[in-house]
């Protein structure tokens, strides 16, 4: 955990009043709402102990008794440090040659050579500094920079000035060209090693038109009981045989939130299966699903789904095709289209021949003999397994054992898991796979490879971070103390600052995109970070110094979070649906009203006995201790009092029997949607949420 300091730590410990450390923090950029428990931001704590220290001199600290004034001087909290003299000539510390051969000093005229980026470390090396003495200097002229960013040229030329030294800016030296690699043509890349590979297919579409329940009706599975609000909010991927070839499909979210997720299913498909509505035929983000499959340069096959229903309307659908240039085979035109229902599964066979035949024009080929290539679906971090990658494999085969990069992260893979949940050894082409034994969770999009051993793929992995980190360095804006904070705490700009935590990469990119189209031009979303996995205390430290809510999506709230949450005053949201969380934090912006929520206690469980299934998720044994549970209701888990989880009840049992309620004095078998850490002591709380809209 990272430190956590305060204005009143930094009062005690150099003797002076929390308000003139305040006001020193507030010349400097560094808002403090609270003189005294306003915390430090995480990475601010240790330029703000180094400008502390020197100015009022870190080992001589002031007596209890002269508070106000350091023994070095009698300054006050936020008076200008008196001006030292330029340290130059042969017995000062500038005149030393510079620690680092790659600032060259001339060592003639007092001129130090940097090249742009300018380093922080680099300039102190230069200029025989210590990197703190640098640090505090850029303090006072008003930029904020750590030991390895970048500081703007003015700045640069002012210290060396007041260090004596004229500093000279010269470019990077070139590079030099790389040999080129013999052109070598590998045995496994020899066409007799090719295979027939099944094809990928992926299904797009409008939220609610039926991708994933076609696919549920395909794989005989119950995709779609299982995602909160009936959407899918995760690339998933699954494989099916039909007529003795298999297929792979992967189903992408339909919401708008998911633009960038359903682009990367796009990008690592053979056919598109457009699922359309017969009831309301093409919807904006069916033609953006339409729009990235064209991109792909990929077939088309337009599922018209809902054709069991009365309003349906297939001709709707074709005549919509046509207005976007999309033409039916039926009305004359290439792309094919076929009319089924979901619900009674009328056409599926129809389709997936309609597949098969698309697949077999494209001839589509691997070689299962070379080692792996293939792209991250989603990637997060699971309880007992660490960080893992859901993969699709596109050419050559995975085994377990083996040693894979994917994008910045590396390791040996412990484990394979398919799409049913099964430890496999390998998995070959056109084959999602659940690789476990990654160093960090990558990025959605991410190409993975193999590497012979963990020592070159971490090379490998380095040298990538390393030159990200350089690109960034170079491409991006001066941050200073002034800018950061005015940035988030504009009042003029009306911005909402947000804390976003989800428990897959791809959700919180979805979201971050999504605040961040918002059309406003008054008001904006500011997401301060964005990361995976569970609230922190952390989170509420940096939620306090931004002033920031913190976002919860499909993610649990550690214990003494909820606390630390109400002593700092942060607001924590937790949601399990998309819509709703865009909604909500819509509706902030707005400046509206919320809805005025009614929460019913319906009543109140207490946690038994825990029961641990060879298969599926563990079920927890309750006794109701009052009121009544019922299944689809909401539920709250609180742990010594501590909310740890906010979700629903998915079932009930008794005994050997489902059942949709249990009154109070009975006892029961408990399961929660997406929650199995449960504690015997812990609370089951459960309610009903009833929404009236807002009246001024």
């Amino acid at each position: 955990m990272s430190k956590i300091l305060k204005v009143k730590d930094i009062a005690k410990q150099y003797g002076v009043s929390t308000k003139s450390i305040a006001a020193a923090l507030k010349e400097q950029g560094i808002p403090v709402p609270d003189a005294e428990n306003s915390v430090i931001p995480d990475d601010m704590v240790e330029l703000v102990e180094s400008y502390f220290a020197d100015l009022y001199g870190q080992d001589d600290p002031v007596d209890e008794g002269k508070k106000g004034s350091s023994r070095k001087g009698g300054r006050k909290a936020g008076a200008p440090k008196r001006e030292e003299a330029p340290r130059g000539g042969k017995g000062g510390r500038a005149g030393r040659e510079p620690a680092s051969a790659a600032a060259a000093s001339s060592g003639k005229g007092g001129k130090v050579t940097l090249s742009s980026p300018i380093i922080v470390k680099a300039l102190a090396e230069a200029v025989g500094k210590k990197p703190n003495e640098v640090i505090a200097d850029l303090i006072k002229l008003g930029e904020l920079a750590g030991l390895n960013q970048a500081v703007s040229e003015a700045n640069a030329k002012k210290l060396c000035a007041g260090y004596g030294y004229e500093l000279v800016i010269g470019a990077p030296p070139p590079k030099p060209a790389a040999p080129a690699a013999p052109v070598k043509v590998r045995p496994e890349d020899n066409p007799a090693f090719l295979k027939e590979r099944p094809p990928v297919v992926t299904f797009m579409g409008h939220v609610d038109h039926g991708k994933t329940s076609l696919q549920d009706a395909i794989r005989h599975t119950h995709v779609t009981d299982g995602e909160a609000g009936a959407i899918t909010q995760h690339i998933g991927a699954s494989t099916v045989v039909w007529n003795n070839k298999g297929i792979t499909f992967i189903d992408t979210p339909g919401h708008a939130a998911f633009t960038k997720m359903r682009a990367r299913g796009a990008n690592a498909t053979d056919i598109v299966v457009l699922v359309v509505s017969a009831t309301e035929g093409f919807k904006p983000q069916t033609v953006e699903a339409m729009n990235h499959a064209l991109a792909a340069k990929v077939p088309i096959i337009v599922a018209i789904n809902k054709i069991d229903l009365p309003d349906a309307d297939p001709d709707k659908v074709l005549l919509h095709m046509q207005q976007h240039n999309l033409s039916s085979e039926d009305w004359g035109g290439t792309v094919g289209t076929v009319r089924v229902s979901a619900k009674t599964k009328k056409g599926l066979p129809d389709l997936l021949e309609r597949i098969l035949i698309e697949a077999e024009m494209l001839e589509l080929k691997a070689n299962p003999k070379r080692p792996a290539t293939g792209v991250v679906l989603e990637a997060q971090m699971e309880n007992g397994l660490g960080s893992t990658a859901n993969v699709l494999v596109q050419d050559g085969t995975l085994h377990a054992g083996d040693v894979v990069l994917c994008g910045e992260h590396y390791g040996r893979i412990r484990s394979l898991i398919n799409d049913k949940g099964e430890r496999v050894k390998s998995a070959g082409p056109s084959t999602p796979v659940k690789i476990v034994g990654l160093s960090g969770i990558p990025e959605a999009g991410d190409r993975f490879e193999i590497f012979d051993s963990e020592k070159a793929a971490r090379l490998e992995a380095d040298a990538r971070v390393a030159e990200k980190r350089s690109h960034m360095l170079a491409t991006s804006s001066i941050a200073t103390a002034e800018d950061l904070f005015s940035r988030l705490n504009n009042e003029e700009r009306n911005t909402l600052n947000l804390i976003i935590k989800s428990d897959v990469k791809g959700s919180g990119e979805a979201i971050a995109q999504s605040l961040s189209e918002l059309p406003s031009e008054k008001i904006k979303a500011e997401v301060v970070a964005n990361a995976v996995g569970p609230i922190t205390e952390n989170d509420i430290a940096l939620a306090a110094a931004t002033n920031s809510i913190v976002v919860g999506f499909h993610v649990r709230v550690n214990p003494g979070v909820n606390d630390l949450a109400k002593r700092e005053h942060v607001e924590i949201r937790l949601y399990s649906i998309i819509y709703e969380l865009l909604e909500d934090i819509t509706d902030a912006l707005a400046g509206k009203l919320e809805p005025e929520k009614r929460e019913k206690v319906l009543g109140e469980a207490k946690i038994l006995q825990i029961f641990e299934l060879s298969k599926g998720p563990k079920i927890c044994g309750c006794r109701v201790e009052s009121g009544v549970v019922r299944v689809g209701a909401k539920a709250r888990v609180r742990r010594n009092k501590d909310l740890i989880y906010n979700g629903e009840v998915v079932s009930l049992r008794r005994f050997h029997d489902d059942v949709r309620e249990v009154k109070a004095g009975l006892e029961c078998g408990i399961r929660l949607d997406n929650f199995a850490d449960f504690v015997e002591g812990d609370e089951i709380e459960v309610y009903e949420i009833e929404l009236k809209k807002a009246t001024l």
